[in-house]
């Protein structure tokens, strides 16, 4: 009897819509899999869809996030892969320390609790964001300039703008909030990194401003404790966009590559 085709849930990250993953859909469906985007609890259908109403996604934070994914994941006829891209990396890990997956991926993961990196870089971009405290319960967008300043800064502006035309949406600022306090608060940004696990990939761009490398390494450092396989690469060039710019078939070959290793290639599934 043949076993179910494995899953593979996609998780987006914060001022990104689902769609942004379409590349990856197609890609992993014609290696066998399974895969399915979707967004976070308020996203509209469509980018423009959820620019219309961005109030929809105010006060949604990572708990709210977690809760979402995991009802997805847990109503799939085979326990799924996760691949999470930024704040969808940070849920992508915490779902795999719970075991609702069989493995993750997590692109340029936002930091989790314990991870005690702050790069510069990163507080310079989302400073911004962070001293206007009454945004904790409301939306936030970026302007074409500061999406390719902060988001989109490692590829042309050409490039930036068409992915911000395309892609973006208002995003919740409080997940950033929660992130950024990590280590006083805990809560919501804690994963469970001792539990028995499957495999993890951890993917990091050597020139993102949004959740810089060394934040990146530092999870892996944490991460390798456990005894499910862990894994790490650095992409030197590439930026928070990477996994939805004109480079994102480098990412995605990563992923599918670490998934067949590990015995959860669709035909292993």
């Amino acid at each position: 009897m043949e076993p179910d085709p494995i899953p593979v849930l996609f998780v987006h990250g914060l001022w990104m819509h689902a769609s942004s993953w379409r590349p990856w859909l197609d890609l992993f469906a014609d290696h066998g899999y399974v895969p399915i985007a979707p967004g976070w609890p308020g996203d509209g259908d469509t980018a423009e869809a959820t620019r219309n109403d961005p109030g929809r996604l105010d006060g949604v934070g990572i708990a709210e996030l977690t809760r979402h994914y995991r009802t997805v994941a847990e109503a799939l006829p085979t326990q799924p892969i996760v691949v999470g891209h930024s704040f969808g990396g940070l849920i992508a890990q915490k779902l795999l320390g719970e075991g609702v997956v069989r493995g993750a991926v997590a692109i340029a993961p936002v930091q989790f609790k314990g991870v005690l990196r702050l790069p510069p870089t990163q507080v310079r971009t989302v400073l911004p964001i962070l001293r206007r405290p009454g945004l904790r319960t409301r939306t936030w967008s970026h302007t074409a300039d500061t999406y390719h300043a902060g988001f989109a800064s490692a590829v042309t502006r050409e490039e930036s703008d068409a992915l911000f035309e395309a892609h973006s949406i208002p995003g919740p600022a409080r997940p950033l909030f929660q992130a950024a306090f990590a280590n006083i608060v805990g809560g919501p940004t804690k994963i469970d990194t001792r539990s028995s696990r499957g495999p993890l990939l951890l993917v990091a761009g050597g020139a993102d401003r949004m959740v810089p490398e060394p934040i990146v390494q530092s999870a892996y450092n944490i991460q390798r404790r456990n005894t499910g396989a862990t894994e790490y690469r650095v992409l030197p060039d590439r930026g928070h966009s990477l996994a939805a710019d004109r480079g994102w078939r480098e990412v995605a070959d990563l992923a599918l590559d670490f998934l067949d290793r590990h015995d959860l290639g669709a035909r292993q599934g």
